[in-house]
């Protein structure tokens, strides 16, 4: 069976974050250190799960918001931006993390499938063990959660959980409606395509998302939460089969050479899809990955708004003046450094 993440420990020399206006790119470099994956494959063909995307969808969704909160949101959209990564950074170092980013609905019956929607988190651990539902991923219940956490943080007027929570939340909604997230075949490694997830996810929105709309309007109250949750997860499964069927197909028309090339990133040489490679998939999709990621930054503004209302719409104008203090600015830089030093430990994650 399969491991979502690392396999075996292993010791990089060095770890280069390169940050360029909103976007990170986490850039690992192995140097004198042999670097043990899964089936002794190339880092490359791993999913780094889409750092630019991430980070566009959340700065976008600000933009959706009603006047009583968008100033508040304007304020702080570079922490929400940057912030957008951190559950990915999370994935290697807290065990919890991993489940709920997916869920691999072919794990389940046909019968099973039509029902898991309709239950709540309480109701599904009484017919399905914790174990179980972990080792498939829970990312529509968790949502849910989150919702939960955020509509509490803003009753409390907690700035540093809402900018917190609203990152977090913004990151799984934006997984939900990535078809790749539905599926056991998460990075292709069942059909032959490793390497799909990181090409879908963080390749084709980082070549072609500049020409993309995304005005998706003002964001709106969503009555059921979970129900939306599941409908994002139901609608990105019903994609799947293009994605796989298109790569396979493009991939039978292109020599290994061509499929593949070289780019330079601030020095640095890594292999990747080629552009004409990636043209050519991106237009047999037809606008799939937009259509995608225009339904994350609109689910993630209703998302945010619901939270809001259902606080009892709390003055944000009166949180306006809130900077991070030194003391927190310190506790968010070692969390971050302990996700890094963690990454490196021996865990694995559960059969998916």
């Amino acid at each position: 069976m399969t491991k979502r993440g690392i396999k075996k420990n292993f010791l990089p020399k060095w770890i280069i974050l390169l940050r360029s206006g909103s976007l990170f790119l986490g850039i690992i470099l192995i140097s004198s250190w042999k670097l043990k994956l899964e089936n002794s494959r190339p880092l490359w063909e791993y999913p780094l799960w889409g750092f630019f995307g991430h980070q566009r969808i959340n700065r976008l969704a600000v933009f959706t918001l009603p006047p009583e909160m968008f100033k508040f949101y304007k304020s702080h959209i570079d922490y929400i931006t940057e912030n957008a990564v951190n559950p990915d950074q999370r994935r290697y170092a807290v065990k919890e993390e991993a489940p709920r980013h997916f869920i691999d609905l072919d794990n389940y019956s046909d019968s099973l499938r039509l029902k898991l929607p309709t239950y709540s988190w309480k109701e599904v651990t009484e017919k399905i063990s914790e174990d179980s539902l972990n080792r498939h991923g829970i990312v529509p219940w968790h949502i849910n959660f989150m919702k939960f956490q955020l509509t509490e943080a803003f009753r409390k007027r907690d700035v540093r959980r809402i900018l917190m929570l609203s990152a977090d939340i913004g990151h799984y909604i934006a997984d939900a409606n990535v078809p790749l997230h539905t599926t056991r075949n998460y990075n292709g490694q069942l059909t032959n395509q490793v390497g799909i997830h990181g090409f879908w996810e963080s390749r084709l929105p980082e070549l072609f998302s500049d020409n993309y709309d995304f005005f998706v309007g003002q964001a709106e109250y969503v009555k059921t939460p979970q129900k939306r949750a599941w409908q994002a997860v139901l609608k990105a499964n019903a994609a799947l089969d293009s994605v796989l069927i298109f790569e396979r197909e493009l991939t039978s028309q292109f020599s290994e050479d061509k499929k593949f090339g070289f780019d330079e990133r601030n020095g640095v040489t890594i292999k990747s899809y080629s552009k004409d490679f990636s043209e050519r998939y991106h237009t047999m999709l037809k606008n799939q990955v937009e259509r995608q990621m225009r339904a994350s930054i609109k689910m993630v503004g209703d998302f945010w708004l619901t939270c809001w209302i259902d606080a009892g719409q709390p003055d944000l104008a009166q949180l306006l003046g809130y900077q991070l203090t030194k003391e927190e600015k310190d506790a968010d830089t070692a969390e971050k450094k302990s996700w890094l030093y963690r990454v490196f430990d021996v865990r694995k994650e559960g059969d998916n």
